[in-house]
C-alpha cells in the first residue's frame, strides 16, 4: 500500500505485537482508514482481513449475539484460525456490540491456548469508547488518538522537504526559511490538516471537502454516538463557539445564546471533545481549586472545520493553528490573572514551563512584557510566536518552523 507515513505509524507498528485490540481513533476523515489499513500490511503474515463496518453486510454480523456465527463468517472470508490472525473492524462505532465480540474472543484466546486475533480497531469518537469500552476491554485493548497533520505532515504531503525542530530554541525566526515556506504555512492556517483536504489541488476544492466533512459528521456521526434531541441546536453551539475560538467560556452567556440550559450546554460541549472537534485548555496553576475557578479557552482542533463554521479573524486563525502545533510538544495550558492580563500558553510542567505568547506581528515591547510576567510567574523561559516578521526584530519563534 503507497501512504504518506504519518509520524504515529511507528508506534502503532511497534503496537503490533501487543495482544491487546488495538484501537485508533480521531475525528472523521483525519486519516484512521489509512492508518489501519497500511498497519494490516505490516502484519506478519497473509492470514489477516479488512472489514468495514460502514457497509451494511459487514455491520449485520457484528450485531449477533451468537458469537460461532461470527467466527463461521471470518473462516468464509478466508482466515485460518488455527494460526495467529489480524483483523480490522473500520468505524465501529456503528456496530456497538463489537467490544463484547473481542473480549469473548480474546478471553477464549487466552484461556484455550489458541493463537488468537489481534484486532486493529478504528472509530471516530473517544465518547463511543468512553460509554462502550470502559469495562468490556478493560485491559484488553490499547488506544491511540489520531490528529489532523502536524505542520511539517503537511509538508510532507506536499512533497515539501524540511529539517525538524528539537527545541524551541531552534524554530526562532529564520528569513531563509520563512521565505521558502511561508506559502505553505499560509495554506495550512487556512483550510487546517485533514489528509484529504491538504492533498486538493484547489481552495474551491478544499472548501467543497471540509464542507462534506462537517455535514457528515452532523448527519451521521451525532446521530450514531448520540441522542439528541436536537440536533440544530448543536449546529447553532458549533459556530457560537467557532467565534470564540482562544476566549475562555462563559458557560452561562453561551447557554442563553443558544437557548438551552446549562447542564445541556455542558453535556453538548463534552460530546464536541470527545469526537474531536473541540479541546478546552485549562488554566495554569499548582491550585486544582483555581483552576477549576478560572475556567478554560477553547480552541477547534483543525483550522479547516472551525473556517466552515465561522469567519474566522487573522488572529483566531494563526492562535489555533499554533495551539494544534504545540499540543505535541508536551502538556499544554494558559495563564490569567483576572483582566489584568494573560498568556496565551504555558508549555510544560511547573519545574520547567515556558511562557509562549502568539502575535500576529510580533515587535520588541511584546517580548520585554512577556518576559517580565513569566518572571513574576518564576517561569524559567519565554517565547513569542509570530505570524509575520517586523522590521528589525527576529527574536520570536516564527509559527511555521513549528513542525
Amino acid at each position: 500500500m503507497n501512504v504518506i507515513t504519518r509520524t504515529i505509524f511507528p508506534v502503532l507498528q511497534r503496537a503490533l505485537a501487543d495482544q491487546r485490540a488495538l484501537v485508533i481513533t480521531g475525528q472523521r476523515r483525519v486519516g484512521k482508514t489509512t492508518a489501519a489499513r497500511w498497519l494490516l500490511d505490516q502484519a506478519p503474515t497473509d492470514n489477516k482481513l479488512y472489514l468495514d463496518l460502514e457497509r451494511l453486510d459487514q455491520r449485520a454480523v457484528f450485531g449477533e449475539s451468537n458469537y460461532d456465527l461470527v467466527l463461521s463468517f471470518l473462516r468464509n472470508r478466508g482466515l485460518d484460525l488455527t494460526r495467529p490472525a489480524y483483523v480490522t473492524l473500520d468505524e465501529i462505532q456503528y456496530a456497538p456490540n463489537v467490544p463484547s465480540i473481542v473480549k469473548y474472543l480474546y478471553d477464549a484466546a487466552q484461556t484455550g491456548g489458541q493463537p488468537g486475533i489481534k484486532f486493529i480497531l478504528t472509530g471516530s469518537s473517544s465518547f463511543y469508547l468512553k460509554r462502550l469500552f470502559t469495562e468490556s476491554l478493560s485491559g484488553r485493548k490499547v488506544v491511540f488518538e489520531m490528529f489532523p497533520l502536524s505542520f511539517g505532515e503537511f509538508l510532507a504531503f506536499r512533497g515539501v522537504a524540511y529539517r525538524p525542530r528539537a527545541s524551541l530554541a531552534d524554530m526562532v525566526f529564520d528569513p531563509y526559511e520563512y521565505e521558502r515556506l511561508k506559502g505553505h504555512y499560509e495554506a495550512y492556517l487556512a483550510h487546517g490538516g485533514l489528509p484529504e483536504v491538504a492533498l486538493a489541488p484547489t481552495p474551491e476544492t478544499k472548501t467543497e471537502i471540509l464542507n462534506d466533512v462537517l455535514s457528515s459528521y452532523i448527519n451521521i456521526d451525532i446521530r450514531v454516538l448520540a441522542d439528541f434531541q436536537k440536533i440544530a441546536e448543536l449546529q447553532q453551539l458549533l459556530r457560537v463557539l467557532a467565534t470564540r475560538i482562544g476566549n475562555k467560556l462563559d458557560h452561562t452567556k453561551l447557554a442563553s445564546i443558544v437557548g438551552i440550559s446549562r447542564p445541556t450546554l455542558a453535556q453538548y460541549l463534552e460530546f464536541l471533545e470527545l469526537t474531536y472537534v473541540i479541546r478546552r485548555l485549562p488554566a495554569y496553576s499548582d491550585s486544582a481549586d483555581r483552576i477549576a475557578a478560572l475556567g478554560r479557552k477553547l480552541y477547534f482542533y483543525d483550522n479547516g472545520i472551525a473556517g466552515i463554521l465561522a469567519r474566522l479573524s487573522e488572529g483566531a486563525l494563526f492562535e489555533n493553528a499554533v495551539f494544534n502545533q504545540l499540543r505535541a510538544y508536551g502538556e499544554l495550558s494558559y495563564l490569567a490573572r483576572g483582566s489584568e492580563y494573560e498568556i496565551d500558553f504555558i508549555l510544560g510542567p511547573t519545574e520547567s514551563a515556558t511562557a509562549l505568547e502568539v502575535k500576529t506581528h510580533p515587535l520588541p515591547a511584546d517580548l520585554s512584557k512577556l518576559r517580565r510576567l513569566a518572571a513574576g510567574h518564576a517561569l524559567p523561559q519565554a517565547h513569542l510566536i509570530g505570524r509575520f516578521p517586523t522590521p528589525g526584530f527576529s527574536d520570536f519563534i516564527w509559527g511555521g518552523l513549528i513542525f
